[in-house]
């Protein structure tokens, strides 16, 4: 229990709660876990926290459901039909090359337009406000200043999603914590139990503080399409002052993604005048040591260069 309780709960930003997970994992053998995206672009490394979030979660014995929520993305303004859909299999592919590969992978219209699915996100949308709605969409909605109602509707198919997949813990970034909770308060409303939320961090822009990596702004983000002359560009540019650590991309992607991935110790090459080379068996290290000044940005800059051009290089290869 304990052992598969620090693999699920690992780089949380948070538990909700902790007390029910621990209950889930006594009462059930093969609890349900579920993350939905939407296809709106490439992924990016931005999407590898949850994705590792998932393996996990494989590790510890779940059953491993990945939505890919083209009704959302659409309803969000995100793309066209024809183009989101063309998305969704890249997408798939994209998932297993990551190595997350039991897991099922759902359309979302394949199942959404039931009449069932339909009368529950009604019976949701009589008892919230359109204020309470649009709160809770705040971080994820497209030009949420002149939102348009689809956008309202989203996060009642996305509460409906839930119990129509059967879902234990709802995994997303910290961005879905209004739309979940606003789902364990209604959730009874539907005839459905309250779930248990595990949400991830978000990576901070490369560009700075005071804005998230997004897909949107290519400058922000690396693309697992981006070549591995493109990532080495965009680290070496990326904000990684000496010694600090809030809003450094290079320390989350170290935390969030290599960590999780890589075997064996975290490695940073340098000369012998600059210290010689040395390995971390733990982020928690790298992170002293950062801030410290124990390490150079340059160095942890190279370092993250070369572990994600071979991460990047294997999706890529399949």
């Amino acid at each position: 229990m304990d052992d598969r309780l620090e693999i699920i709960t690992r780089n949380a930003e948070e538990v909700v709660t902790e007390e029910e997970l621990i209950q889930l994992l006594s009462e059930k053998k093969k609890p349900v876990c579920y993350c939905g995206y939407e296809t709106s672009g490439d992924i990016h490394i931005g999407h590898l926290v949850t994705m590792a979030k998932l393996k996990d979660m494989e590790r510890a014995g779940f059953k491993v459901k990945v939505l890919f929520a083209d009704w959302h993305t659409w309803l969000n303004r995100k793309g066209d039909w024809d183009w989101i859909h063309e998305q969704t299999s890249t997408w798939e592919e994209t998932f297993k090359a990551f190595g997350i590969k039991s897991a099922e992978y759902i359309l979302g219209s394949a199942f959404e337009r039931s009449l069932d699915y339909i009368d529950d996100v009604f019976d949701l949308s009589l008892d919230t406000t359109i204020n309470r709605a649009l709160r809770s969409m705040q971080v994820i909605a497209r030009d949420i200043e002149h939102a348009r109602v689809s956008q309202v509707l989203y996060p009642f198919l996305q509460i409906v999603d839930i119990k129509y997949l059967g879902v234990d813990v709802a995994i997303g970034g910290i961005e879905q914590r209004k739309i979940h909770m606003l789902g364990r308060e209604l959730s009874p409303k539907i005839n459905y139990k309250p779930f248990v939320c595990l949400h991830t961090s978000l990576i901070s822009s490369l560009t700075g503080p005071g804005d998230k990596m997004s897909s949107s702004k290519p400058e922000s983000m690396i693309s697992v399409k981006d070549s591995d002359l493109g990532i080495k560009e965009k680290i070496n540019k990326a904000y990684c002052p000496l010694g600090v650590k809030e809003e450094n991309a290079l320390l989350q992607i170290a935390r969030l993604i290599l960590f999780p991935k890589i075997t064996g110790p975290f490695e940073i090459k340098r000369l012998e005048k600059y210290g010689g080379n040395v390995e971390f068996d733990s982020y928690d290290s790298l992170e002293r040591a950062y801030l410290d000044k124990e390490v150079h940005p340059m160095d942890l800059k190279k370092s993250v260069i070369d572990y994600l051009v071979e991460i990047i290089g294997e999706i890529r290869q399949l």
